[in-house]
């Protein structure tokens, strides 16, 4: 494997539209651009990949012929360690219809991810060549929910437009469980999921310890945050901050949101404390 961490930064400036020649760093836009019927925008390649793959055949996220959220990232999983990063990122080529500015990143040595600089448009088509492993998959309606701790409300837009605001309880200071200002992203949907302390080193009959059934969770994070039903904060959503890191709301409106909100649509999380930075796969938008 070489050279796979350094890849990172390369990636950025390459999406920002910079390259390098003879040493100088110079803008996109003082290079003549060659003549294109369809242009691709920085960071995609609209060309079929020709020739020998420098990795075994990968696994790629969003599935083929699926339809997901605007803020959903290309997730390309290889069967072990590449050679070379490089080549690997030369090799996987993305292309939507309209195109967008976009950049790699290594999430892991094994896993590279591809995302649009902002969320992707809504119904855009999106194909993935990876070294030829051909996926395609297209986007939704911009469906976007921004959970505010200033005003306790989770407001939900469609295409931007207001749908509905909704009252909920998020993290409470105590014991430092306040959830963290960041795009996050929903990545599975679950009718019914026990929630564990222990699973996290906190022992149930703690003082911040609990094991509780929840119905309709829509997990937005690989760390243990949902949003989910929770009859028993119904008093204090709109109000006050009571859960572990979840976003509370009540038993129908959990029904209206897990009935609406699929993989990949973004849940902004603004006006908290902190920032989401934790290593766990989810901290795409922050990158």
């Amino acid at each position: 494997m070489s050279g796979w961490a350094d890849r990172i930064r390369a990636a950025g400036l390459r999406a920002a539209g910079l390259v390098s020649i003879f040493g100088l760093m110079l803008t996109a836009n003082v290079i003549p651009a060659l003549a294109d019927p369809d242009p691709a925008a920085p960071g995609q390649d609209p060309t079929p990949f020709v020739g020998a793959a420098p990795f075994g055949p990968p696994r790629i996220a969003p599935a083929n012929g699926s339809t997901v959220g605007v803020a959903q990232p290309i997730i390309i999983d290889f069967p072990g360690l590449v050679d070379d990063a490089g080549a690997t990122e030369n090799a996987i080529h993305v292309s939507s219809v309209p195109p967008v500015p976009g950049k790699f990143y290594w999430m892991t040595p094994t896993q590279l991810r591809w995302r649009p600089l902002s969320f992707w448009p809504a119904h855009t088509a999106v194909t993935v060549d990876a070294g030829g492993t051909v996926s395609t998959f297209r986007t939704g309606d911009t469906l976007i929910a921004t959970a505010d701790d200033a005003t306790h409300q989770l407001t939900v837009t469609r295409n931007g437009v207001v749908e509905k605001t909704i009252p909920m309880s998020m993290g409470m200071a105590a014991g430092g469980h306040q959830t963290a200002n960041g795009t996050y992203y929903v990545q599975e949907k679950m009718p019914t999921v026990v929630m564990d302390s222990s699973t996290y080193g906190v022992p149930v009959n703690s003082t911040y310890g609990y094991k509780v059934t929840v119905d309709l969770a829509v997990r937005f994070d690989d760390s243990g945050n949902f949003v989910h039903s929770a009859p028993w904060s119904v008093d204090d959503q709109g109000k006050r901050d009571v859960s572990h890191g979840c976003i509370n709301i009540s038993p129908a409106n959990a029904r209206w949101f897990y009935d609406n909100f699929g993989a990949g649509d973004p849940i902004i999380v603004k006006n908290s404390t902190g920032t989401y930075t934790r290593v766990d796969g989810s901290s795409d938008w922050q990158r």
